[in-house]
């Protein structure tokens, strides 16, 4: 069953790698792609410590609502672990 994510609506200052047109958007695990250093570290030339790295699949329908031309497309976005909080599968 696919894990159901959502992209933190945080919005902090500085080198940040979750686009902010993504973010508070509920979307899919598509698959994990394994871990890799933290960019938004590594930005500054700070060690970096390993998070997880995802491919997350949102709708057109979640991302521009009543404007999307073809509301079943998707769109997949590479997102970091600690840009995402689980959400209950039947959440919209």
């Amino acid at each position: 069953m696919a894990k159901h994510v959502r992209v933190r609506s945080l919005m902090p200052p500085g080198h940040v790698r979750a686009p902010a047109y993504l973010r508070g958007k509920t979307g899919i695990i598509e698959r994990s792609l394994g871990a890799f250093g933290n960019p938004e570290q590594l930005a500054y030339g700070l060690p970096a410590e390993k998070k997880p790295l995802y491919r997350v699949r949102f709708t057109m329908a979640e991302l521009w609502g009543d404007q999307a031309e073809r509301p079943e497309d998707t769109l997949d976005a590479e997102i970091y672990g600690h840009w995402l909080e689980e959400v209950p599968d039947h959440a919209p």
